[in-house]
């Protein structure tokens, strides 16, 4: 076979090299090359590849205006020759301890959607809050096999491998302890679990319980605190029997749970879940035993998730900004990745509580 000549190859910035096309200038069904998306935005070549490689020194009006020059020109990068040049592979790991919680689902959505701004690729890894999987992913990072890892795993799990993981382009997300070095992102989950509970005193409860997932998690700790402190401001004693620890989030741990508290002769008035998943089952579990929500018992969720607006009573919850934490995660993993040497800070963004009916 004939070796190509110059007038068969096009090289482009991006170090991949294209298939020349004879006749006219090709158009937005064909694919334009890097410089006509320069053309076509206005900007020089080299914006348009620092756009296309994530680099964070770029106004954003610019990046969105080569992003749309790149959708409307049907633009190809040769991802293979640009990965063999840069040592790239243009993927980036979301580690998740439970794909199946809507929670996730939301911030993973905010992740994919910066990614692929960027020109990556995300994959989804369910670790089970296990330390031994979540190693095998970081391992990926060590064997260049992913550029960078957004972890949202328990504290524990995240401290068990700091040591040895440090050096690693990752950031934590939701979960996160400062101590560990790396960028994080969440939200004040003290103050959260405050709001939650000062709402319910505000409400005349006296008897408020928590419903609380397992402790390993450093939010738990937080919003048990956060619980304990309110009540402790208001002059309130804490009854144990009224704090519960369940060791998953889904809707049948919050409705036995309620359940139980109902079994006391003095039972609590008002319940506080640490997640809308088991808020929801504390909804379905007093109901079960004849209570009326916010009738008999009120309840207040954490989270907001798309179905605490939809049952029946709607879910007064704190609402976190899940979308908006997984778009920050991400920026945060790039800007580390374009300058490692960087110190890239921690985030906290705003929560807030939204009151319907059911407290």
């Amino acid at each position: 076979m004939d070796k190509p000549s110059q007038r068969d190859l096009r090289a482009t910035t991006s170090g991949a090299a294209e298939p020349a096309q004879d006749g006219p200038a090709r158009g937005a069904a064909e694919g334009l090359s890097i410089a006509g998306v320069a053309e076509q935005a206005g900007v020089s070549v080299a914006t348009v590849s620092r756009v296309l490689n994530g680099h964070s020194n770029v106004r954003p009006a610019t990046r969105d205006k080569v992003l749309a020059a790149v959708a409307t020109s049907g633009y190809r990068v040769n991802e293979l020759a640009r990965n063999l040049r840069t040592a790239e592979s243009r993927l980036l790991l979301t580690m998740v301890p439970d794909v199946g919680n809507p929670f996730y689902a939301e911030v993973i959505r905010g992740i994919d959607t910066v990614a692929r701004q960027h020109g990556y690729f995300m994959l989804l890894c369910d670790t089970g809050a296990d330390a031994g999987r979540e190693r095998s992913y970081f391992d990926l990072l060590r064997r260049r096999r992913a550029d960078g890892a957004i972890c949202l795993d328990p504290a524990t799990v995240q401290q068990a491998l700091a040591e040895e993981s440090n050096a690693l382009p990752w950031v934590a997300c939701c979960e996160f302890d400062s101590s560990v070095g790396v960028p994080y992102v969440g939200i004040d989950n003290y103050r959260a679990a405050g709001d939650a509970v000062r709402h319910l005193l505000a409400r005349g409860h006296r008897r408020i319980a928590l419903i609380n997932s397992d402790d390993h998690y450093l939010y738990a700790q937080q919003r048990q605190q956060g619980y304990l402190d309110a009540l402790r401001d208001a002059g309130l004693a804490v009854d144990e029997r009224w704090r519960l620890n369940v060791n998953s989030l889904d809707y049948e741990a919050g409705a036995s749970a309620a359940a139980l508290l109902m079994t006391h002769a003095d039972a609590p008035t008002a319940i506080f879940a640490v997640s809308d998943t088991l808020a929801i089952g504390v909804i379905a579990g007093l109901r079960s035993v004849g209570k009326r929500v916010p009738d008999d018992v009120a309840v207040v969720g954490f989270d907001d998730i798309s179905l605490a607006a939809q049952i029946d009573p709607p879910l007064t919850t704190i609402a976190q900004p899940m979308h908006e934490l997984g778009e920050t995660a991400a920026r945060l993993l790039l800007q580390r990745l374009a300058n490692p040497l960087e110190n890239v800070p921690g985030v906290l963004l705003p929560h807030r509580l939204v009151v319907r009916q059911s407290a």
